[in-house]
């Protein structure tokens, strides 16, 4: 039995930036276990090679440029002269039209009748004629962009990516969606040019020679021995807080999906109860040889007679590619014609009662000594700069006791 202070729970972006911030904390790197199932540090964000260029198994992943602390102690594992920068160009498929995203920023890129019909629409929609906001994701679309865009874009698209009824979802989650008011659209229409905040990802940074997953798995091969891959968690004792029988900490950190734990260790009704609430949408990632003429980054797709939701034209990003691929709901996949990489647990669903759910779940975990962290220990769909500057901030926390 070995005892340790820290033992963290997967090699993603949030368990790799955790341990390295301990270190710099002051913590000796022996005192730090991170335990992961894959052969290969970097959970979503890993990359392979395929068709002689890298393709990011997890999904389409990119760094983004607003965290200066985030870029600091990324460069320290990938240096910024290994990257190269773009501005992104992201289209959506409408109307046999691709757009540049979001869509209600960009109908000026529509023929004049089509944005006149869009228009129309978001002119009729509740929150200009002042009703109160709805609590359900469905209702919300129709109230903030009218009955067009709702009907050909964002109902469909939420059905694919989430392969639910959007009115299970929440509005609690809006703000990370670009925002974009009626004026604006209005404006940019006239004006022929874009208005309103941009979204994610404005501009980013790729690796030059490399898939995204690389700067991950040089973080956890910094590691050495604090890091043990190919380890699945099979146990959990919680009175001793100890893992699969050989390793004991004073604090457990979890990356890992809440929807596991379960199968670890006995756990109060009600809080299963609450981890039963939780929900995930499962990704197949499909690679496809032909190189696409465009521009895009990526593309989405909102037509449900495709199985996927989007495309990340791989040729425009990664230097020396060819090909794409696509990324669909696992329950919509058809039977793979090339590479395909699964993964059961892609996206966390922003559900209706996903906030209350998860805080019962962490008030319970922070009595037995674990702490939940990135995008599965908080159940948030959040990008890899957030997960790093969510675990830089914890490393500081358990650093001061705070």
């Amino acid at each position: 039995m070995k005892k340790i202070k820290y033992l963290i729970l997967g090699a993603g972006p949030s368990g790799l930036t955790l341990a390295h911030s301990l270190v710099d904390a002051g913590c000796p790197l022996d005192q730090i276990l991170v335990v992961e199932k894959e052969a290969v540090s970097g959970g979503l964000c890993r990359s392979e090679m395929v068709d002689g260029a890298p393709l990011d198994i997890g999904g389409g992943h990119f760094l983004d440029l607003k965290r200066k602390e985030v870029l600091d102690f990324v460069f320290r594992f990938m240096p910024r002269e290994e990257w190269d920068l773009y501005d992104r160009v992201s289209k959506i498929r409408i109307r046999d039209v691709e757009v540049d995203h979001p869509l209600e920023a960009n109908l000026w890129q529509l023929p004049t009748e089509v944005q006149a019909d869009y228009l129309e629409s978001i002119a009729q929609a509740g929150c200009i004629r002042g009703e109160e906001m709805p609590e359900s994701f469905a209702a919300w679309i129709n109230w903030k962009l009218g009955d067009r865009i709702a009907q050909e874009y964002m109902l469909p698209y939420n059905r694919k990516i989430w392969s639910m009824d959007p009115d299970a979802l929440g509005t609690y989650w809006l703000y990370k969606l670009p925002n974009v008011s009626f004026r604006e659209t209005l404006l940019s229409c006239l004006e022929g040019k874009p208005m309103g905040a941009l979204p994610a990802h404005g501009t980013f940074l790729y690796p030059k020679k490399f898939g995204y997953g690389e700067v991950w798995r040089r973080m956890g091969e910094a590691l050495g021995d604090s890091l043990v891959s190919n380890c699945t968690v099979e146990t959990i004792d919680l009175g001793t807080r100890t893992v699969n029988g050989r390793w004991q900490a004073e604090t457990i950190v979890s990356s890992i999906p809440w929807t596991l734990w379960p199968g670890y260790c006995p756990i109060p009704e009600d809080v299963k109860a609450a981890i039963s609430c939780l929900k995930n949408a499962p990704i197949d990632v499909d690679y496809h040889q032909e190189t696409l003429d465009s521009r895009a980054h990526w593309t989405y797709e909102p037509d449900e007679s495709v199985p996927h939701h989007r495309l990340l034209l791989r040729s425009n990003f990664s230097t020396g590619a060819r090909g794409y691929w696509t990324e669909a709901n696992a329950s919509r996949s058809t039977p793979a014609q090339g590479p395909r990489f699964h993964n059961e647990f892609a996206y966390p669903i922003n559900t209706l009662g996903k906030p209350e759910a998860v805080e019962k779940i962490l008030t319970w975990a922070k009595a037995n000594g674990v702490i939940g962290l990135g995008r599965w220990g908080r159940w948030e769909h959040m990008n890899s700069d957030v997960a790093v500057a969510e675990a830089l901030q914890m490393a500081n926390q358990l650093k001061t006791g705070s």
